[in-house]
């Protein structure tokens, strides 16, 4: 079975400060989580991963941490295209792209297009996102008024969704695709988050009767 999993990749910063490091070294060591858990997820049966890597309220943050935070996401685009490309990942950006900085944007656009056969697994790197806009756009743009055309429009469900760090909310991050989501928050830290991690949550999530709104019974006899 095939899963779409969603991280909310929580605590760079404080992660950071625990250790009197600067924030921006706690999203350094995240980067390194991130090439971890691609890595690791083809091979426990997710075929799409969607990171939240900067969300539409991270602009009011500090705007040196933004700077940082943009110049680092263009690092890890540079570093790792080449490899999603040798390990069949397909990456693609959502969220808005017209607030962030051209030399980023135009990094984007060529990993997208160099990684646009990857078969073995979809990246979706949600930047400048904020799902509430991302549904406002789909009414206005796509004219998206069916939960068909809702899915079109804004992406598959999410099978499974983790935050890290011990926070437990969304934060704006697909609302609509988390409908029926399985959720699970966990207190480590993004930086520390491991293959193992991502592991003991994908089994978690196969553990859990998933009924739709249905009871058990009526579950059973929609599935003999």
């Amino acid at each position: 079975m095939s899963l779409h999993v969603a991280i909310i990749m929580d605590g760079n910063g404080r992660w950071a400060n625990a250790r009197g490091l600067p924030r921006i070294a706690g999203h350094r060591t995240g980067a390194d989580a991130v090439r971890r858990t691609v890595e690791a997820a083809p091979g426990l049966g997710v075929s799409v991963l969607t990171l939240y890597a900067f969300s539409a309220d991270n602009w009011r943050r500090p705007a040196r941490e933004v700077s940082a935070l943009m110049k680092l996401l263009g690092h890890y685009l540079v570093r790792e295209t080449d490899r999603c490309v040798e390990n069949g990942v397909r990456l693609q950006a959502i969220g808005r792209r017209d607030r962030l900085p051209a030399a980023l944007v135009s990094l984007l656009e060529d990993a997208e297009r160099r990684t646009a056969h990857g078969s073995k697994l979809q990246l979706r790197l949600a930047i400048d996102y904020s799902s509430r806009q991302a549904i406002l756009d789909a009414v206005r743009r796509e004219r998206a008024h069916t939960e068909e055309s809702f899915s079109k429009a804004l992406g598959p469900d999410v099978d499974l969704l983790i935050r890290t760090s011990g926070e437990q909310r969304l934060s704006d991050f697909l609302l609509w695709e988390c409908a029926y989501a399985e959720m699970i928050f966990t207190r480590r830290m993004w930086p520390d988050f491991s293959k193992e991690d991502l592991s003991a949550a994908i089994d978690e999530y196969h553990c859990r009767d998933r009924r739709f709104g249905a009871v058990a019974a009526e579950k059973a006899l929609r599935t003999a």
